[in-house]
Protein backbone atom coordinates (compact mmCIF):
# COMPACT_ATOMS: atom_id res chain seq x y z
CA UNK A 1 0.00 0.00 0.00
CA UNK A 2 1.39 3.34 -1.07
CA UNK A 3 -1.41 5.64 0.12
CA UNK A 4 -1.99 5.88 3.84
CA UNK A 5 -5.63 5.67 4.91
CA UNK A 6 -6.38 7.56 8.10
CA UNK A 7 -8.76 5.03 9.64
CA UNK A 8 -11.49 5.84 12.15
CA UNK A 9 -9.71 3.61 14.68
CA UNK A 10 -6.54 5.64 14.44
CA UNK A 11 -8.51 8.89 14.57
CA UNK A 12 -10.39 7.77 17.69
CA UNK A 13 -7.18 6.83 19.48
CA UNK A 14 -5.68 10.24 18.77
CA UNK A 15 -8.91 12.04 19.70
CA UNK A 16 -8.76 10.30 23.08
CA UNK A 17 -5.11 11.34 23.52
CA UNK A 18 -5.96 14.96 22.67
CA UNK A 19 -8.94 14.86 25.04
CA UNK A 20 -6.64 13.66 27.82
CA UNK A 21 -4.36 16.62 27.09
CA UNK A 22 -7.23 19.11 27.02
CA UNK A 23 -8.69 17.84 30.30
CA UNK A 24 -5.23 17.94 31.89
CA UNK A 25 -4.82 21.57 30.88
CA UNK A 26 -8.28 22.46 32.20
CA UNK A 27 -7.58 20.78 35.57
CA UNK A 28 -4.19 22.51 35.68
CA UNK A 29 -5.83 25.90 35.17
CA UNK A 30 -8.50 25.28 37.81
CA UNK A 31 -6.01 24.17 40.47
CA UNK A 32 -3.20 26.63 39.75
CA UNK A 33 -1.72 29.62 41.54
CA UNK A 34 -2.98 33.17 41.00
CA UNK A 35 -0.70 33.59 37.95
CA UNK A 36 -1.59 30.14 36.48
CA UNK A 37 2.14 29.45 36.27
CA UNK A 38 1.82 25.69 36.04
CA UNK A 39 -0.64 25.98 33.15
CA UNK A 40 1.52 28.42 31.17
CA UNK A 41 4.74 26.51 31.79
CA UNK A 42 3.09 23.28 30.61
CA UNK A 43 1.85 25.06 27.51
CA UNK A 44 5.26 26.57 26.81
CA UNK A 45 7.08 23.31 27.57
CA UNK A 46 5.09 21.20 25.12
CA UNK A 47 4.63 23.92 22.49
CA UNK A 48 8.33 24.67 22.19
CA UNK A 49 9.28 20.97 22.41
CA UNK A 50 7.10 19.89 19.48
CA UNK A 51 7.82 23.11 17.59
CA UNK A 52 11.54 22.36 17.80
CA UNK A 53 10.95 18.78 16.66
CA UNK A 54 9.22 20.19 13.57
CA UNK A 55 12.07 22.67 13.03
CA UNK A 56 14.65 19.89 13.26
CA UNK A 57 12.68 17.80 10.74
CA UNK A 58 12.76 20.74 8.31
CA UNK A 59 16.46 21.22 9.03
CA UNK A 60 17.38 17.57 8.35
CA UNK A 61 15.14 17.43 5.28
CA UNK A 62 16.82 20.48 3.73
CA UNK A 63 20.28 19.17 4.66
CA UNK A 64 19.46 15.89 2.92
CA UNK A 65 18.25 17.68 -0.22
CA UNK A 66 21.40 19.80 -0.42
CA UNK A 67 23.68 16.84 0.31
CA UNK A 68 22.08 14.75 -2.48
CA UNK A 69 21.22 12.18 0.19
CA UNK A 70 19.02 9.67 -1.59
CA UNK A 71 18.61 7.16 1.23
CA UNK A 72 15.82 9.24 2.85
CA UNK A 73 13.56 9.29 -0.22
CA UNK A 74 11.39 6.33 0.77
CA UNK A 75 10.31 7.94 4.05
CA UNK A 76 10.87 11.66 3.48
CA UNK A 77 7.10 12.28 3.46
CA UNK A 78 7.22 11.78 7.23
CA UNK A 79 9.72 14.62 7.60
CA UNK A 80 7.70 16.81 5.25
CA UNK A 81 4.66 16.29 7.48
CA UNK A 82 6.67 16.88 10.64
CA UNK A 83 8.05 20.11 9.19
CA UNK A 84 4.56 21.39 8.39
CA UNK A 85 3.63 21.03 12.07
CA UNK A 86 5.52 24.31 12.43
CA UNK A 87 2.22 25.93 11.41
CA UNK A 88 0.58 24.62 14.59
CA UNK A 89 3.66 25.36 16.67
CA UNK A 90 3.79 28.92 15.36
CA UNK A 91 0.20 29.58 16.46
CA UNK A 92 0.95 28.23 19.93
CA UNK A 93 4.14 30.27 20.31
CA UNK A 94 2.33 33.41 19.15
CA UNK A 95 -0.31 32.74 21.81
CA UNK A 96 2.44 32.70 24.43
CA UNK A 97 3.86 35.86 22.81
CA UNK A 98 0.49 37.55 23.24
CA UNK A 99 0.62 36.48 26.88
CA UNK A 100 3.88 38.43 27.20
CA UNK A 101 2.30 41.42 25.48
CA UNK A 102 -0.82 41.57 27.64
CA UNK A 103 0.69 40.19 30.87
CA UNK A 104 -1.42 37.06 30.87
CA UNK A 105 1.43 35.16 32.50
CA UNK A 106 4.68 35.67 34.43
CA UNK A 107 6.96 33.24 32.62
CA UNK A 108 9.67 35.78 31.88
CA UNK A 109 11.21 38.13 34.41
CA UNK A 110 12.05 40.60 31.63
CA UNK A 111 8.34 40.82 30.80
CA UNK A 112 7.82 42.95 33.93
CA UNK A 113 8.78 46.49 32.89
CA UNK A 114 9.02 47.69 36.50
CA UNK A 115 11.44 44.86 37.32
CA UNK A 116 13.56 45.67 34.25
CA UNK A 117 13.84 49.33 35.27
CA UNK A 118 15.29 48.29 38.64
CA UNK A 119 17.66 45.64 37.27
CA UNK A 120 20.81 46.74 35.44
CA UNK A 121 21.36 43.33 33.84
CA UNK A 122 17.84 43.14 32.45
CA UNK A 123 18.09 46.77 31.32
CA UNK A 124 21.23 45.91 29.38
CA UNK A 125 19.46 43.03 27.66
CA UNK A 126 16.20 44.90 27.05
CA UNK A 127 16.99 45.70 23.40
CA UNK A 128 16.61 41.96 22.72
CA UNK A 129 14.54 40.71 25.63
CA UNK A 130 11.31 42.61 25.09
CA UNK A 131 7.76 41.83 24.05
CA UNK A 132 8.17 43.16 20.49
CA UNK A 133 11.22 41.03 19.76
CA UNK A 134 9.49 37.98 21.24
CA UNK A 135 6.22 38.31 19.33
CA UNK A 136 7.39 39.74 16.01
CA UNK A 137 10.58 37.70 15.97
CA UNK A 138 8.47 34.57 16.38
CA UNK A 139 6.04 35.77 13.73
CA UNK A 140 8.68 36.73 11.14
CA UNK A 141 11.14 33.87 11.57
CA UNK A 142 8.49 31.25 12.28
CA UNK A 143 6.44 32.51 9.34
CA UNK A 144 9.49 32.26 7.06
CA UNK A 145 10.15 28.68 8.21
CA UNK A 146 6.53 27.72 7.52
CA UNK A 147 6.50 29.41 4.11
CA UNK A 148 9.68 27.70 2.91
CA UNK A 149 8.71 24.30 4.35
CA UNK A 150 5.35 24.59 2.56
CA UNK A 151 7.14 25.44 -0.71
CA UNK A 152 9.29 22.33 -0.37
CA UNK A 153 6.24 20.19 0.34
CA UNK A 154 4.33 21.57 -2.66
CA UNK A 155 7.31 21.04 -4.97
CA UNK A 156 7.63 17.48 -3.71
CA UNK A 157 3.96 16.80 -4.46
CA UNK A 158 4.26 18.50 -7.85
CA UNK A 159 7.20 16.22 -8.63
CA UNK A 160 4.85 13.24 -8.14
CA UNK A 161 2.49 14.58 -10.80
CA UNK A 162 4.78 16.20 -13.33
CA UNK A 163 8.24 14.85 -12.57
CA UNK A 164 10.16 12.34 -14.60
CA UNK A 165 13.27 12.86 -16.65
CA UNK A 166 13.28 16.57 -15.83
CA UNK A 167 14.90 17.60 -12.57
CA UNK A 168 13.23 21.03 -12.57
CA UNK A 169 11.21 20.47 -9.38
CA UNK A 170 14.20 19.05 -7.55
CA UNK A 171 16.36 21.96 -8.63
CA UNK A 172 13.73 24.32 -7.24
CA UNK A 173 13.68 22.27 -4.04
CA UNK A 174 17.45 22.70 -3.71
CA UNK A 175 17.02 26.45 -4.19
CA UNK A 176 14.50 26.77 -1.37
CA UNK A 177 16.43 24.30 0.79
CA UNK A 178 19.53 26.46 0.38
CA UNK A 179 17.55 29.36 1.88
CA UNK A 180 15.79 27.45 4.65
CA UNK A 181 18.83 25.56 5.95
CA UNK A 182 20.96 28.57 6.98
CA UNK A 183 17.83 30.50 7.99
CA UNK A 184 16.95 27.81 10.53
CA UNK A 185 20.59 27.48 11.54
CA UNK A 186 20.90 31.14 12.54
CA UNK A 187 17.40 32.30 13.43
CA UNK A 188 16.46 29.25 15.50
CA UNK A 189 19.25 30.17 17.92
CA UNK A 190 17.73 33.62 18.46
CA UNK A 191 14.29 32.14 19.02
CA UNK A 192 15.61 29.52 21.44
CA UNK A 193 17.25 32.32 23.42
CA UNK A 194 13.89 34.10 23.51
CA UNK A 195 11.62 31.13 24.13
CA UNK A 196 13.69 29.13 26.63
CA UNK A 197 17.00 30.63 27.77
CA UNK A 198 15.48 34.00 28.66
CA UNK A 199 13.35 32.33 31.34
CA UNK A 200 16.57 32.45 33.38
CA UNK A 201 17.04 36.05 32.32
CA UNK A 202 20.27 36.75 34.24
CA UNK A 203 22.00 33.68 32.81
CA UNK A 204 23.39 32.97 29.39
CA UNK A 205 25.40 30.28 27.62
CA UNK A 206 26.92 30.30 24.15
CA UNK A 207 26.29 26.54 23.97
CA UNK A 208 22.61 26.67 24.90
CA UNK A 209 21.19 26.86 21.36
CA UNK A 210 23.36 23.91 20.27
CA UNK A 211 22.37 21.96 23.36
CA UNK A 212 18.61 22.47 23.08
CA UNK A 213 18.67 21.89 19.31
CA UNK A 214 20.57 18.62 19.74
CA UNK A 215 17.96 17.54 22.29
CA UNK A 216 15.14 18.31 19.85
CA UNK A 217 17.01 16.57 17.01
CA UNK A 218 17.29 13.34 18.99
CA UNK A 219 13.57 13.55 19.83
CA UNK A 220 12.78 14.10 16.13
CA UNK A 221 14.78 11.01 15.09
CA UNK A 222 13.07 8.99 17.83
CA UNK A 223 9.63 10.10 16.59
CA UNK A 224 10.64 9.26 13.01
CA UNK A 225 11.60 5.74 14.05
CA UNK A 226 8.32 5.31 15.94
CA UNK A 227 6.30 6.59 12.98
CA UNK A 228 8.06 4.21 10.59
CA UNK A 229 7.45 1.29 12.95
CA UNK A 230 3.77 2.28 13.23
CA UNK A 231 3.30 2.58 9.45
CA UNK A 232 5.16 -0.64 8.67
CA UNK A 233 3.14 -2.52 11.30
CA UNK A 234 0.02 -1.39 9.44
CA UNK A 235 1.29 -2.58 6.06
CA UNK A 236 2.79 0.67 4.73
CA UNK A 237 6.33 1.74 3.81
CA UNK A 238 7.30 -1.70 2.53
CA UNK A 239 10.24 -0.13 0.72
CA UNK A 240 11.71 1.05 4.01
CA UNK A 241 13.98 -1.76 5.18
CA UNK A 242 16.24 -2.55 8.10
CA UNK A 243 19.07 -0.60 6.46
CA UNK A 244 17.07 2.62 6.68
CA UNK A 245 16.28 1.90 10.32
CA UNK A 246 19.94 1.12 10.89
CA UNK A 247 20.95 4.56 9.63
CA UNK A 248 18.28 6.29 11.69
CA UNK A 249 19.52 4.29 14.68
CA UNK A 250 23.04 5.54 13.97
CA UNK A 251 21.78 9.13 14.03
CA UNK A 252 19.93 8.42 17.28
CA UNK A 253 23.13 6.98 18.74
CA UNK A 254 25.50 9.65 17.38
CA UNK A 255 23.47 12.75 18.25
CA UNK A 256 22.80 11.33 21.73
CA UNK A 257 26.59 11.22 22.18
CA UNK A 258 26.83 14.75 20.77
CA UNK A 259 24.11 15.92 23.19
CA UNK A 260 26.10 14.37 26.07
CA UNK A 261 29.23 16.17 24.90
CA UNK A 262 27.35 19.47 24.91
CA UNK A 263 25.82 18.74 28.33
CA UNK A 264 29.25 18.03 29.79
CA UNK A 265 30.97 20.94 28.04
CA UNK A 266 28.38 23.46 29.16
CA UNK A 267 28.38 22.19 32.75
CA UNK A 268 32.13 21.64 33.09
CA UNK A 269 33.21 25.00 31.66
CA UNK A 270 30.73 26.92 33.80
CA UNK A 271 31.68 24.90 36.90
CA UNK A 272 35.41 25.44 36.26
CA UNK A 273 35.08 29.19 35.67
CA UNK A 274 32.86 29.52 38.78
CA UNK A 275 31.44 32.88 37.73
CA UNK A 276 28.32 33.70 39.71
CA UNK A 277 26.18 34.88 36.80
CA UNK A 278 26.93 31.60 34.98
CA UNK A 279 26.79 29.07 37.80
CA UNK A 280 23.39 30.23 39.03
CA UNK A 281 21.62 28.19 36.34
CA UNK A 282 23.25 24.88 37.25
CA UNK A 283 23.33 25.63 40.98
CA UNK A 284 19.53 25.86 41.04
CA UNK A 285 19.09 22.56 39.19
CA UNK A 286 21.95 20.76 40.95
CA UNK A 287 20.80 21.71 44.46
CA UNK A 288 17.02 21.61 44.10
CA UNK A 289 16.42 19.10 41.28
CA UNK A 290 19.23 16.55 41.83
CA UNK A 291 17.20 13.47 40.86
CA UNK A 292 15.97 14.95 37.58
CA UNK A 293 19.34 16.60 36.94
CA UNK A 294 21.34 13.36 37.02
CA UNK A 295 18.51 11.18 35.67
CA UNK A 296 18.41 13.42 32.60
CA UNK A 297 22.10 12.81 31.92
CA UNK A 298 22.02 9.10 32.72
CA UNK A 299 18.99 8.15 30.64
CA UNK A 300 19.77 10.33 27.62
CA UNK A 301 23.32 9.00 27.47
CA UNK A 302 23.45 5.49 28.91
CA UNK A 303 20.31 4.01 27.29
CA UNK A 304 21.12 4.87 23.64
CA UNK A 305 24.85 4.33 24.19
CA UNK A 306 24.73 0.78 25.56
CA UNK A 307 21.72 -0.49 23.61
CA UNK A 308 22.57 0.99 20.21
CA UNK A 309 26.29 0.32 20.35
CA UNK A 310 25.72 -3.06 18.68
CA UNK A 311 24.87 -2.97 14.99
CA UNK A 312 22.10 -5.58 15.19
CA UNK A 313 20.08 -3.62 17.77
CA UNK A 314 19.76 -0.79 15.25
CA UNK A 315 18.00 -3.19 12.86
CA UNK A 316 15.42 -4.62 15.23
CA UNK A 317 12.02 -3.03 15.77
CA UNK A 318 11.92 -4.03 19.42
CA UNK A 319 15.22 -2.66 20.68
CA UNK A 320 15.15 0.39 18.42
CA UNK A 321 11.55 1.16 19.36
CA UNK A 322 12.28 0.93 23.10
CA UNK A 323 15.25 3.29 22.79
CA UNK A 324 13.13 5.68 20.70
CA UNK A 325 10.39 5.79 23.36
CA UNK A 326 12.88 6.27 26.20
CA UNK A 327 14.83 9.02 24.43
CA UNK A 328 11.66 10.85 23.39
CA UNK A 329 10.41 10.95 26.99
CA UNK A 330 13.82 11.78 28.44
CA UNK A 331 14.40 14.70 26.08
CA UNK A 332 10.91 15.95 26.95
CA UNK A 333 12.20 15.78 30.53
CA UNK A 334 15.29 17.71 29.40
CA UNK A 335 13.05 20.57 28.20
CA UNK A 336 11.15 20.33 31.50
CA UNK A 337 14.43 21.08 33.32
CA UNK A 338 15.21 23.94 30.96
CA UNK A 339 11.88 25.67 31.65
CA UNK A 340 10.35 24.80 35.03
CA UNK A 341 13.02 25.89 37.57
CA UNK A 342 13.47 29.36 36.10
CA UNK A 343 9.72 29.87 35.70
CA UNK A 344 9.14 28.94 39.35
CA UNK A 345 11.76 31.45 40.48
CA UNK A 346 10.16 34.15 38.30
CA UNK A 347 6.74 33.32 39.76
CA UNK A 348 8.07 33.56 43.32
CA UNK A 349 9.82 36.86 42.60
CA UNK A 350 6.61 38.24 41.12
CA UNK A 351 4.76 37.16 44.27
CA UNK A 352 7.37 38.73 46.51
CA UNK A 353 7.47 41.97 44.52
CA UNK A 354 3.79 42.40 45.31
CA UNK A 355 4.28 41.38 48.93
CA UNK A 356 4.05 44.92 50.26
CA UNK A 357 0.84 45.60 48.37
CA UNK A 358 -0.55 42.25 49.49
CA UNK A 359 0.28 42.89 53.14
CA UNK A 360 -1.45 46.25 52.93
CA UNK A 361 -4.52 44.56 51.43
CA UNK A 362 -4.59 42.08 54.29
CA UNK A 363 -4.45 44.87 56.87
CA UNK A 364 -7.11 46.90 55.09
CA UNK A 365 -9.29 43.85 54.82
CA UNK A 366 -8.93 43.20 58.53
CA UNK A 367 -9.83 46.81 59.40
CA UNK A 368 -12.72 47.17 57.00
CA UNK A 369 -14.14 43.74 57.64
CA UNK A 370 -13.82 42.57 54.01
CA UNK A 371 -13.05 38.93 54.72
CA UNK A 372 -12.89 37.99 51.05
CA UNK A 373 -10.16 40.55 50.34
CA UNK A 374 -8.18 39.48 53.40
CA UNK A 375 -8.47 35.80 52.52
CA UNK A 376 -7.45 36.33 48.87
CA UNK A 377 -4.47 38.48 49.81
CA UNK A 378 -3.40 36.09 52.54
CA UNK A 379 -3.54 33.22 50.10
CA UNK A 380 -1.27 35.14 47.73
CA UNK A 381 1.24 35.70 50.55
CA UNK A 382 1.20 31.98 51.31
CA UNK A 383 2.26 31.27 47.74
CA UNK A 384 5.43 33.34 48.16
CA UNK A 385 6.83 30.76 50.58
CA UNK A 386 6.40 27.98 48.04
CA UNK A 387 9.78 26.87 46.72
CA UNK A 388 11.08 23.71 45.11
CA UNK A 389 12.97 22.83 48.32
CA UNK A 390 9.45 21.80 49.31
CA UNK A 391 7.40 19.68 46.92
CA UNK A 392 5.74 21.89 44.31
CA UNK A 393 3.25 20.09 42.08
CA UNK A 394 4.23 20.25 38.44
CA UNK A 395 7.65 21.76 39.16
CA UNK A 396 9.61 19.42 41.45
CA UNK A 397 8.88 16.52 39.09
CA UNK A 398 6.42 16.12 36.21
CA UNK A 399 3.03 15.20 37.64
CA UNK A 400 0.07 13.40 36.11
CA UNK A 401 -1.19 16.67 34.63
CA UNK A 402 2.17 17.24 32.93
CA UNK A 403 2.15 13.72 31.51
CA UNK A 404 -1.47 14.14 30.42
CA UNK A 405 -0.62 17.41 28.66
CA UNK A 406 2.28 15.67 26.91
CA UNK A 407 -0.02 12.87 25.75
CA UNK A 408 -2.41 15.48 24.35
CA UNK A 409 0.33 17.28 22.42
CA UNK A 410 1.75 13.98 21.17
CA UNK A 411 -1.72 13.02 19.97
CA UNK A 412 -2.06 16.38 18.21
CA UNK A 413 1.35 15.97 16.59
CA UNK A 414 0.59 12.46 15.33
CA UNK A 415 -2.89 13.47 14.19
CA UNK A 416 -1.49 16.33 12.13
CA UNK A 417 1.26 14.09 10.72
CA UNK A 418 -1.04 11.23 9.73
CA UNK A 419 -3.60 13.63 8.28
CA UNK A 420 -0.85 15.28 6.20
CA UNK A 421 0.72 12.08 4.87
CA UNK A 422 -2.72 10.71 3.98
CA UNK A 423 -3.06 13.49 1.40
CA UNK A 424 -0.32 12.14 -0.88
CA UNK A 425 1.57 9.02 -1.89
CA UNK A 426 3.89 7.74 0.83
CA UNK A 427 6.53 6.99 -1.81
CA UNK A 428 7.65 9.98 -3.92
CA UNK A 429 7.51 8.07 -7.19
CA UNK A 430 9.36 10.66 -9.30
CA UNK A 431 12.04 11.56 -6.80
CA UNK A 432 15.32 11.37 -8.80
CA UNK A 433 17.03 9.56 -5.93
CA UNK A 434 14.27 7.06 -5.21
CA UNK A 435 16.16 4.13 -6.77
CA UNK A 436 19.10 4.81 -4.49
CA UNK A 437 16.79 4.64 -1.49
CA UNK A 438 15.07 1.48 -2.71
CA UNK A 439 18.42 -0.28 -2.98
CA UNK A 440 19.90 1.27 0.15
CA UNK A 441 22.21 -1.19 1.84
CA UNK A 442 24.50 -0.84 4.83
CA UNK A 443 27.27 -3.36 5.38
Amino acid sequence: MNQYTFTSKHRLSLYIAMAVGLLSMIFTWLNDDVYHTRFWTNLLHNSVFFMMIAVMAAFFLTASILAYAGWVSTFKRIWEAYALFMMVGLVLMLLIGLGVYFHWHHLYHWGDEAAVAEDSILTGKSSFLNKNWYFFGTLIFGGAWVFLATKLRNLSLDEDKHGGDSFSQHKSMRFYAAILLPLIGFSSSAMIWQWIMSIDAHWYSTLFAWYSSASAFVAMIALTILMIIFLKSNGYLKDVNENHLHDLGKYLFAISIFWTYLWFSQFMLIWYANIGEETIYFKERYNNYPVLFFLNLAVNFLVPFFILMRNDTKRKFGSLGIVAVVTLLSHWLDYFLMIKPGALITRNEAMLSHGGETHTSVMEGAHTGTAEAAHGAGEAIAHTAEHVSHFVSGFTIPGLLELGTFIGFLGLFFYFTLWTISKASLTPKNDPYLEESLHHHVI
